[in-house]
């Protein structure tokens, strides 16, 4: 099978984790006798030096054509000072919107060799970690008006009951693939684009009735994530909640450095891409956990390439890696292997087979 991958190295680490994922890529190529053909596009900051511009038309344009995005990660602090509407991250969000991807799915799962890099204490990660953030993209504050009038800052937060429709059913559906749980989250007690949130949920739940629904308020959804992650299945949620509540949730895994994500919308082409930052202060040193990225690269192969034995081989592959005991130095413990970026790839790499 042939496969044409749009690859936004970014800013940061953003190259390095995407060069050891693109090696998965190729070793899966080979075993399985795929070609994957890569072309790059520049976004983020080193598209702002090169074109003066966060994510150019032509750029975006190669993004549209692929059958599907993978992305490093775009920022730093070599920007901060350029106008709002120019900065590394308004690309990403041109990005999603050209692509029409308005559903982020970011999974929230405990490797068991990580157990102990978990924050939480131990008797509550033993009741498991393991459930999925549906969270809506496009839409919400972020891609609402935002301006300033002498003294004062405005953001303005709207969502339709389509769009709060189709996110809806991609939780739903979500629910129904694992344990037919969903929880949507929002903040009705304050905000009507809340109220409204909730009322589409209820209408939307009449047509999966083998889907348990819940409701639960966003702030107390941040401290049930801490208190008893057991609890959630799937969670549904706008697109700031979305983004906070993922983070939290990534942490309470033992890092961020492993967390892969998926962004869909009505076709296969989707943007997967690992949920942490650019983290300029550790470009370049070899040091960083590809593993996000290398997973994402694995989501991509199951949700948009349908290669489910492809995207196992992968996720086989790390759990063979942790297995012996290597990891970088954001999960680093005593009486483990450190190794560097491209050695952590290259490990992965040993341990991926064709059952």
């Amino acid at each position: 099978m042939v496969k044409n991958i749009a690859v936004i190295r970014g800013d940061g680490i953003g190259p390095e984790i995407v060069n050891e994922a693109l090696k998965v890529l190729d070793k899966v190529a080979e075993l399985y006798g795929h070609t994957f053909n890569y072309t790059d596009v520049d976004m983020g900051g080193c598209a702002i030096d090169k074109h003066g511009d966060p994510l150019p038309e032509s750029e975006l344009n190669k993004c549209v054509k692929s059958d599907s995005v993978l992305l490093g990660a775009v920022g730093g602090n070599k920007w901060n000072d350029v106008p709002g509407n120019m900065r590394p991250e308004k690309g990403l969000l041109r990005l999603r919107a050209g692509m029409g991807v308005y559903s982020n799915n970011r999974p929230a799962k405990i490797w068991p060799q990580l157990a102990d890099a978990s924050p939480l204490k131990k008797s509550i990660v033993d009741e498991g970690i393991d459930f999925i953030i549906v969270r809506e993209l496009i839409g919400g504050i972020y891609f609402g008006e935002h301006k300033t009038v002498d003294d004062t800052a405005i953001d303005v937060l709207t969502y339709s009951e389509a769009e709060i429709e189709r996110i809806g059913r991609i939780g739903f559906e979500t629910a129904r693939k694992r344990n037919k749980k969903l929880c949507s989250v929002e903040k009705s007690n304050v905000l009507d684009s809340s109220r409204l949130w909730r009322k589409v949920m209820h209408l939307l739940a009449k047509e999966y009735p083998d889907v348990e629904l819940s409701d639960m308020l966003v702030d107390n959804c941040a401290m049930q994530i801490v208190k008893n992650p057991a609890q959630f299945d799937v969670i549904v949620t706008e697109n700031m909640f979305g983004d906070i509540l993922s983070d939290e949730a990534s942490m309470i895994t033992g890092s961020i450095g492993m967390i892969p994500s998926s962004s869909l919308g009505a076709t296969t082409c989707g943007l997967y891409e690992p949920i942490h930052g650019s983290a300029p202060d550790i470009a370049g040193k070899d040091v960083a956990n590809p593993v996000g990225t290398i997973l994402s690269a694995a989501m991509m192969l199951r949700y948009s390439f349908d290669m489910n034995e492809e995207a196992d081989a992968i996720e086989n592959a790390v759990s063979g890696y942790l297995d012996a005991g290597y990891r970088t130095a954001d999960i680093m413990s005593e009486g483990m292997t450190l190794v560097g970026c491209k050695q952590c790839g290259d490990l992965i790499i040993n341990h991926i087979k064709k059952e």
